[in-house]
């Protein structure tokens, strides 16, 4: 007891001689002091608002980041019931997460906003979300309007049918009801097929994948087109995946990359430097096993969809080239 008595008198017996001592020194040199003081803490505190420009500093001044997410992109951006999960939003998640590092934000708060084919680049230039990771396809006439990451994917476009509806290529669906969805790259590239090769499919746009899916399955469609992975990612979900199957000659490869507003070098460098990284030290091609070679919530489907060497040369070489 007399020992800790001892040693929590030296510390207040400390301190009672330095004020002491600040107390005789002049007002003015005090003064100057803390004046210099605060100067320093200044100079080496962490990036502040009026260094920051674009998205990071609306984000800074918010204290939240608005991600716009997808209901029915799997296995890249879906809710699952209880949240939004997938392949893209971890990325997204990432790149919050090295937001919050850059910004010495440890409490940034994430706001989740749900898009669509149709209206995610109209509310990303009205500023009703500050990025989005999704199923999001970088093409060269979208650069127009908005700034792309480097490329987080790589995909063929798929079609999927029914196996008695004797159709196993694009030129077999002319004068067929097919279906797509509305706003998507997919849906340009179809209807350009369409008028070039005078095909005369009846196509059927819907909102958002879901009900792309829901119109063929119900029978408005002979095929749903769209992107190859969503497309295994739908057959995977009914409740018979054998009565369906993935067909046709790929048309092109296409990528997916996040989206977020043109002119903003600093969000740009920070997004491609999470994306870069991940890809060139294997973590990229993990989180591609864990949503495309495994069970995947909520119903534990597997894909298997295994990785393309396109693929695998992305991850190599990381770059934000279109394909288009």
């Amino acid at each position: 007891m007399g020992q800790a008595g001892l040693s929590m008198s030296r510390p207040r017996a400390s301190v009672k001689a330095a004020v002491r001592h600040e107390e005789r020194k002049p007002r003015w040199l005090r003064a100057l002091l803390i004046t210099l003081a605060a100067a320093s803490a200044a100079v080496f505190a962490p990036a502040h608002a009026n260094e920051l420009s674009g998205t990071l500093k609306k984000i800074h001044d918010d204290g939240v980041i608005v991600l716009g997410v997808r209901e029915a992109s799997a296995p890249f951006s879906y809710f699952d019931g209880h949240h939004t999960v997938g392949y893209s939003q971890t990325i997204a998640l990432q790149i919050v997460d090295e937001i919050r590092r850059t910004l010495d934000l440890p409490n940034l708060r994430v706001r989740e906003v749900t898009v669509t084919s149709s209206n995610r680049t109209p509310m990303l230039l009205n500023n009703q979300i500050d990025l989005e990771c999704g199923s999001t396809t970088h093409t060269r006439d979208r650069e127009q309007k908005s700034a792309f990451s480097d490329s987080i994917f790589v995909y063929d476009v798929g079609m999927i049918t029914r196996k008695n509806s004797g159709v196993k290529d694009f030129a077999e669906l002319t004068g067929k009801p097919v279906v797509t969805t509305a706003g998507t790259s997919v849906e340009r590239q179809l209807r350009r097929l369409n008028a070039e090769h005078n095909l005369n499919m009846r196509i059927t746009s819907a909102p958002d994948h879901a009900d792309a899916f829901a119109a063929f399955a119900n029978a408005r469609g002979v095929a749903f087109l769209m992107d190859e992975p969503i497309v295994y990612g739908f057959k995977a979900s009914t409740a018979h995946p054998e009565d369906f199957v993935v067909t046709g000659t790929p048309i092109g490869h296409e990528v997916y990359a996040c989206m977020f507003r043109k002119g903003d070098p600093a969000l740009r460098d920070l997004v491609n430097g999470v994306i870069a990284r991940g890809q060139t030290s294997g973590d990229a091609e993990r989180l591609y096993q864990q949503w495309f070679m495994q069970p995947i919530p909520p119903r534990n489907i597997n894909l298997n969809f295994p990785m393309s060497q396109e693929n695998r040369a992305l991850f190599a070489h990381p770059n934000d080239a279109a394909l288009d």
